[in-house]
């Protein structure tokens, strides 16, 4: 137990932004798997517009830090892979 006031102030910031950032991680699995859910569908339209949604979560996201730029960037590629192989297949 933390005994020091700038401590106890510590363990409240980090829950604060432990359920913020886990908040913002959720919304990004939730608008992936509807573009996974499109890309199953074989919707190509909905797809492209899904991924542009996700791209834009995914830069916000990475811009306050909650995930890495990097991994933004990765995942961004490997969907954006996704949809031009479903579109390729089309």
């Amino acid at each position: 137990m933390a005994h020091s006031l700038s401590s106890k102030k510590r363990i409240r910031q980090n829950q604060v932004r432990h359920i913020r950032n886990n908040a913002r991680k959720q919304r990004i699995r939730t608008e992936v798997r509807k573009f996974t859910d499109a890309v199953h569908d074989g919707n190509v339209d909905l797809a492209r517009g899904t991924l542009s949604q996700v791209s834009r979560l995914l830069d916000q996201t990475a811009a306050k830090r909650t995930i890495h730029k990097n991994t933004a960037s990765r995942r961004k590629s490997r969907l954006a892979r996704r949809l031009n192989k479903l579109a390729a297949e089309s």
